[in-house]
């Protein structure tokens, strides 16, 4: 006999996500948006009068799909945990694994390297033949076909991470989803309807912050609206501390909450 280990865990984890249905429908539906809605977006932009500027790739044109893609990213980070919690099955894992920092760990490590992996490939698909489609937009330089293919792979897989960890805390599915349905649209739709100016400083924050925004910068290298707005990686970067620090709440509640 041995005593388990880490591997033991992401072994687990890795039998569950992938022969669970949800992973299949989220993830399909996802490539299927980033496919048909970043083609569609190109095979509109080549045929009208109107193309690109010639100082801009048409790298950004994949945002469209991307946006809704992280859609299924989140329903499916939120699942990966809080179904468990839902069907009971989570005493059978803990029962199984003790050590409840273990098999968040082994579930976050799974699920990261799975949504990064198949998001990378996807970007990557639509990005070519973008730039195939489009040919009168400006030549991608190396750091924009960076950021839009691992650069986009990056970002949504931690905005899935942030889902698993708010699925850890919540523990009911429904409620996380629509939480981080609320974090993804609901800062930019604020700032909308904020005509006043006294709300001129937070609603230039929350256009620069918001997801969207934040998603926009990372294809275009600049700040999607003001001059002080993240841009180039920082997207990235931001969306890595955030979760590190949910994540740490996760681990903590997880530790002390009975099952």
């Amino acid at each position: 006999m041995r005593r388990a280990h880490l591997g033991d865990a992401l072994a687990s984890e890795w039998t569950k996500i992938r022969s669970l249905r949800s992973t299949m429908w989220t993830l399909g539906v996802m490539v299927l948006l980033m496919l048909v809605v970043g083609l569609g977006v190109a095979g509109v932009v080549a045929t009208a009068s109107e193309v690109p500027p010639p100082q801009e790739s048409a790298l950004a044109l994949g945002f469209f799909g991307v946006l809704l893609g992280s859609i299924c990213v989140i329903t499916l980070g939120v699942l990966t945990i809080a179904s468990e919690y839902g069907t009971g099955m989570i005493r059978t894992t803990l029962t199984a694994c003790p050590s409840r920092g273990r098999v968040l760990t082994a579930k976050a490590i799974v699920f990261f390297l799975l949504v990064f992996t198949i998001t990378t490939v996807t970007a990557t698909v639509v990005a070519v033949a973008q730039v195939a489609m489009v040919p009168a937009a400006a030549e991608p330089t190396s750091g924009e076909w960076l950021r839009a293919t691992v650069g986009v792979g990056l970002f949504l897989a931690l905005l899935g991470l942030l889902s698993l960890a708010v699925g850890a805390i919540i523990r009911h599915s429904a409620g996380a989803i629509t939480i981080m349905i609320g974090v993804l649209l609901l800062p930019l739709v604020a700032a909308m309807f904020m005509f006043s100016d006294s709300l001129a400083t937070l609603q230039d924050w929350l256009l620069d912050y918001a997801v969207p925004s934040q998603l926009i910068a990372l294809y275009a290298g600049k700040s999607a609206v003001g001059q002080s707005g993240p841009a180039g990686w920082d997207p990235v970067w931001i969306m890595a501390v955030i979760v590190a620090a949910v994540m740490g709440g996760a681990y903590a509640l997880l530790n002390s909450r009975d099952v």
